[in-house]
């Protein structure tokens, strides 16, 4: 697994999306499934975290020393592998491919300085904005796809 060892234990589901910190939990703690978001926030600082790391130690530290190109050929193998899981192999292995693809495109964001709560506030904005077929079209400029 490509995972780093650490995540976050702190339960932020009361915090407002915008004010969430990133923090850390020992190896040996589960993460609840059910934690949502604040998995990948946990992930998020993780690869932050290594960022300064040996690339020898590190596969997060290799792959942002590589930059932005490998980076994006990296998140490009991981999508194309997500989709051939989902239409030719196990549930199980769709899991896999989906967590990679995830932790991948967490490393493209942290690579272009973009935070998780960015992204999360544009799914919102795109969740209550969103409405009938009809608003949608209305709507210029902005994908509404819930």
């Amino acid at each position: 697994m490509l995972f780093p060892e650490t995540w976050s234990d702190q339960a932020r589901a009361t915090q407002p999306v915008s004010k969430r910190k990133p923090s850390i939990m020992p190896e040996q703690e589960t993460p609840d499934a059910a934690q949502g978001s604040a998995i990948l926030d946990q992930l998020y600082a993780v690869i932050e975290q290594r960022r300064g790391a040996d690339p020898s130690e590190s596969w997060t530290a290799r792959l942002l020393q590589k930059g932005l190109p490998k980076i994006c050929q990296k998140v490009g193998e991981e999508a194309t592998e997500t989709i051939v899981a989902a239409l030719a192999e196990s549930h199980e292995a769709l899991l896999e491919e989906s967590a990679d693809l995830l932790y991948h495109l967490l490393v493209l964001w942290a690579a272009k300085g973009v935070q998780p709560d960015e992204v999360y506030d544009v799914l919102y904005q795109r969740r209550i904005g969103a409405g009938d077929v009809k608003q949608k079209k209305q709507k210029k400029g902005a994908l509404m796809y819930f």
